[in-house]
């Protein structure tokens, strides 16, 4: 899994793409080596939750593809493999074998490690208890107003249980007090619910009913928060906690967060994104919004959990953490135990080539670095042309419908009717085009949210890494030479012939292009340079005229040794089983997984930690020695499944 914090760019345009075929238990109809740096497939969701994901933009979950006669494997050989990328060389010498990835989406687990170096675990839900007194403001509302039967009933309503759609309270004292006390007695202690006053007969009732029906449950309404003279002034701004969310990515949860309790994402902060599909845990600080609305959640959000509540004085930083520890199962392995040793070991002892993984590239017959490389050489009708044309592979049908349109017509506004859905990139590239007209593209592209339009360049800046460290690895294999480069105190160095012989190949690292690094003085170095004139761009020119858009370029480690590493080999008769034990499990004191001594199949369970920035799939390919692209793993599983 990569962690987003130096960039903060998403990485959706790679997840993979799934079809509406396959069920949500999670049976064996699942690639044998998904994309996504760290993730899980989709669980079962209610139709309340579906209404939730309705506005999340297409690249980030394709959960359907509309393609009428083809297979998802046949529209998948139009994708990418991972020499189209640069990812093409191994360090280790053992056989490869051959296993699934994310059968189930527990089978991928991820836990942030803190600033502190400590593995973030959620496992304790209580809220801190707090000497000071509580103001009157922000005192909770008297639920005594209600009778027991009005409580069965506004709960029930709260369900969706209630068939009536409403519950009608009648106010028997008949006071503007009264009702006042009815109506925030229901706001505060049935979430989701608003309330009305009507009259029927000369009566005056108080209607409770869902706001937005069921999409009420995604804008859920915690109880009132405190106003801000009534913070406690010897308690901490933010509150931190953990979050374990399972198939959502950090932005995707934190938008939840912020409709349920009614404020603005901003008011959130984390150290690193997280991607969907997986079971992740990581710390969360908010402003000012206690623990015990945070826990009031619990309650009400499917596919999350929240605590390890603390006050503290200070937010949290993109870059704080220290890395991520992953829980990996590959399920029904080819390998022999002796192969699994050699390839651990070999992991453990060497680690693996410290590659972009395949979500940074998309999986689509355009690659995101193909719209970068237009965004550098200023080529702006050529990457409205790549963003918006036609393209073989797997789509929803609404945005296929769009691309023909923009095809047939070249018209921005007719080709945005056909998406329900705005706020994927073509939609935001389509507004700016009729807002602003075809001939100021690079405008009308600015409409595109900044960390979209960076993940271009920065793709295309991966491209060339990529492409690079495998010509490194080919030229001179692992170990030190004159003119690799090394930093010393955040500086890049060029080793000299004496130099090297001294230093380990973990310590060498390749720059991504960019203004303001330095490049290998050997063969490679030069490789740099010609491959950015095939391009037509400029390597001693790395600025661009729009500032967003120019390179310093950074430096990255060509090789990576996890820590932390273990493993066993497990074996099992039902694929159902769950072979993780989560935080959430041990929390509800359900029984740990119980592991066959013989088994119809054998998996490879495995633990380690990597830095941030740092892709697991790459990884778990090092060890399974496969093409971990969709394109590859996608038909690789048709031929299993036959």
């Amino acid at each position: 899994m990569e962690d987003k914090e130096p960039l903060a760019e998403p990485v959706h345009v790679g997840e993979k793409r799934t079809c509406p075929e396959e069920d949500s238990e999670h049976i064996a109809k699942r690639v044998k080596v998904q994309d996504e740096a760290n993730g899980s497939h989709a669980t079962k969701r209610t139709e309340d939750d579906k209404e939730e994901l309705e506005g999340e933009e297409e690249e980030e979950a394709l959960e359907e593809c509309d393609g009428e006669g083809e297979s998802f494997a046949d529209m998948m050989k139009y994708g990418l493999s991972e020499v189209d990328v640069g990812i093409c060389k191994f360090v280790s010498e053992h056989n490869g074998f051959s296993g699934i990835l994310k059968e189930r989406y527990s089978d991928f687990v991820v836990n942030e490690i803190s600033k502190e170096g400590k593995i973030v675990r959620l496992d304790d839900l209580s809220v801190p208890v707090e000497p000071e007194e509580v103001s009157v403001e922000a005192a909770p509302v008297d639920c005594q107003v209600l009778t027991e039967e009005q409580k069965q009933q506004l709960s029930d309503l709260q369900l969706f249980k209630n068939k009536e759609r409403n519950v009608s309270i009648e106010v028997e004292d008949d006071s503007k007090e009264k009702r006042t006390l009815l109506h925030k007695a229901v706001k505060t202690s049935y979430p989701g619910l608003e309330t009305k006053t009507e009259e029927r007969d000369g009566k005056k009732f108080i209607v409770a009913y869902h706001a937005a029906g069921k999409k009420a449950l995604a804008e859920v309404r915690t109880p009132a928060a405190p106003r801000k003279h009534s913070w406690p002034k010897n308690r901490g701004s933010f509150c931190h906690f953990v979050l374990y969310k399972e198939n959502k990515d950090t932005m995707d949860a934190i938008n939840v967060l912020s409709k349920f309790l009614r404020v603005r994402p901003n008011v959130f902060s984390y150290m690193g994104t997280k991607d969907k599909r997986a079971i992740t845990v990581q710390e969360i600080a908010v402003l000012k919004i206690s623990a015990e609305r945070l826990a009031h959640l619990n309650k009400c959000l499917m596919n999350f959990k929240l605590g390890n509540f603390s006050y503290k004085k200070h937010p949290l930083k993109l870059g704080e953490l220290q890395g991520n520890h992953f829980t990996v199962v590959l399920r029904n392995i080819s390998g022999s135990d002796e192969q699994v040793e050699h390839a651990m070991t070999s992991l453990r002892a060497t680690g693996f080539i410290n590659y972009y993984g395949m979500q940074r590239f998309g999986t689509t017959a355009v690659a995101t670095h193909q719209v970068g490389r237009s965004i550098l050489q200023n080529n702006w009708s050529e990457v409205m042309d790549l963003i918006l044309k036609p393209r073989p592979g797997a789509e929803k049908g609404y945005l296929v419908k769009c691309r023909e349109e923009w095809a047939q017509t070249q018209d921005p506004e007719a080709a945005l009717k056909k998406l329900p859905v705005k706020r994927c990139v073509e939609g935001q590239l389509l507004r700016g085009l009729s807002k602003y007209g075809k001939n100021n593209i690079i405008t009308a592209f600015g409409l595109i949210p900044r960390n979209n339009r960076l993940m271009y360049i920065h793709s295309y800046q991966s491209f060339v890494w990529n492409t690079m460290v495998s010509r490194r690895v080919e030229a001179y294999g692992l170990k030190a030479v004159e003119g690799d480069l090394v930093l010393k105190g955040g500086t890049a160095h060029v080793l000299s012939a004496e130099e090297a012989e001294k230093e380990s190949i973990h310590d060498i690292v390749m720059p991504l292009p960019g203004f303001d690094v330095i490049y290998p003085t050997h063969e490679v170095g030069k490789g740099y340079r010609d491959m950015l004139a095939a391009d037509n761009l400029d390597i001693d020119n790395m600025r661009h005229k729009v500032k967003d858009y120019s390179l310093a370029g950074a430096y990255r480690r060509i090789l990576i040794r996890p820590s932390d590493v273990s493993w066993e080999v497990i074996h099992y008769d039902d694929a159902r089983v769950p072979l993780v034990y989560t935080d959430v499990e041990k929390l509800e004191n359900k029984p740990l997984p119980v592991y066959l001594t013989e088994g119809k199949y054998r998996a490879l369970k495995m633990e380690f930690s990597l830095p941030p920035s740092t892709y697991a799939t790459m990884a778990i390919r090092e060890v399974l020695k496969m093409d971990t692209s969709i394109k590859n793993q996608t038909q690789l599983n048709t031929v299993w499944l036959n």
